[in-house]
């Protein structure tokens, strides 16, 4: 059998109600105590009965985190942020992978691991805000990206368009006036997709360039392979570009191999930038030039703000906008050699 919450207490030398009350985080707990039973936990290993938490309190301490794909390198490291972020306030984090559709972000809302947790930081690919007050139900939700909230949900995310624009203009100032756009979606555009290509024609449009559908270079899938074959189509049909701003950096990892294969240079004669500042980005060569959320910040004021609305505010959905930078290497450099 595994360790009990009693043999907890033998170890620790308290009672079984004072294990009680620290698993519980009840506060009336002295810090010696606090401490002496924690170190128990750890060292027997013991782990709570989440179910048995569930009926004591009402709450099991655990958080989900739900998006399209756990393989996307920018979901990895959002995940580690978020858990760095929960830890800090007593929560675990579930991770829960939707795949993308409409039928997997709807199970997600309405069912939620049945009850095993307390509340959920969602990033859709496709529900709609009126999908996702059809479905939540009365579970505490904070949205993450660019998809519309409902009135009463929170949600955290960058200004895409003005940092979309700043990568452009990144390019302009490199006195680059062909600019692709690279990574987007073949069919119909995410919400991510929009807002970055407003951005990038806001920039062309401010400085008297005419953006071009044919400098628009789709993805079949968004993935490093898909924009190797998007970019590399539209090279083999005679467009050229001085520039690229990519939707995110698989798809300039992407961009980068089909140039390659062709003999251009980057960023000699073409300059590319990404986005989300993925581990990749830096090691690739060149190195990428990429937009570079505050994931921390993100996932800080997220989790935040669900644990808010677990603990019951219960006021008009906050929508929050974190800060970004320009990450400048070597695919784009501020000044050629």
């Amino acid at each position: 059998m595994g360790v009990t919450m009693q043999d907890v207490a033998e170890y620790a030398g308290v009672s079984l109600k004072t294990v009680s009350n620290v698993v519980r985080d009840y506060e009336h707990v002295s810090a010696a105590t606090r401490e002496r039973v924690q170190r128990a936990i750890r060292e027997l290993g013991y782990r709570p009965n989440l179910m048995g938490r569930r009926l004591a309190t009402g709450r099991t301490s655990l958080l989900a985190l739900a998006f399209s794909n756990v393989t996307v390198p920018y979901f990895a490291e959002l995940s580690r942020a978020v858990s760095v972020a929960a830890g800090a306030l007593g929560y675990r984090v579930l991770l829960e992978e939707t795949d993308g559709t409409l039928e997997g972000e709807r199970a997600v809302i309405a069912n939620s691991e049945a009850g095993m947790v307390d509340g959920i930081l969602f990033q859709p690919s496709v529900m709609s805000s009126v999908e996702i007050s059809r479905h939540r139900g009365d579970l505490p939700i904070v949205i993450l990206g660019e998809e519309a909230a409902p009135l009463p949900v929170d949600r955290v995310m960058i200004d895409n368009v003005s940092a979309a624009r700043d990568a452009t203009e990144h390019l302009l100032a490199l006195g680059r006036t062909r600019i692709g756009f690279a990574g987007h979606e073949a069919g119909q555009l995410s919400a991510t997709s929009i807002q970055r290509m407003m951005g990038y024609q806001q920039a062309l449009e401010e400085r008297g360039i005419r953006p071009e559908p044919s400098l628009l270079f789709p993805s079949g899938e968004i993935s490093p392979t898909g924009a190797v074959q998007g970019v590399g189509r539209a090279l083999d049909a005679g467009i050229r570009v001085d520039g690229l701003v990519c939707r995110d950096d698989l798809a300039a990892i992407g961009a980068l191999r089909a140039l390659n294969e062709r003999g251009i240079r980057v960023p000699e004669d073409v300059a590319v930038t990404g986005w989300d500042n993925i581990e990749w980005s830096r090691v690739t060569f060149p190195s990428i030039t990429t937009i570079a959320p505050d994931l921390s910040g993100l996932a800080q004021r997220a989790v935040k703000m669900l644990v808010e609305r677990i603990d019951g505010f219960a006021g008009v959905g906050r929508h929050e906008i974190v800060d970004y930078r320009l990450l400048v290497r070597e695919s784009a450099p501020s000044a050629l050699a």
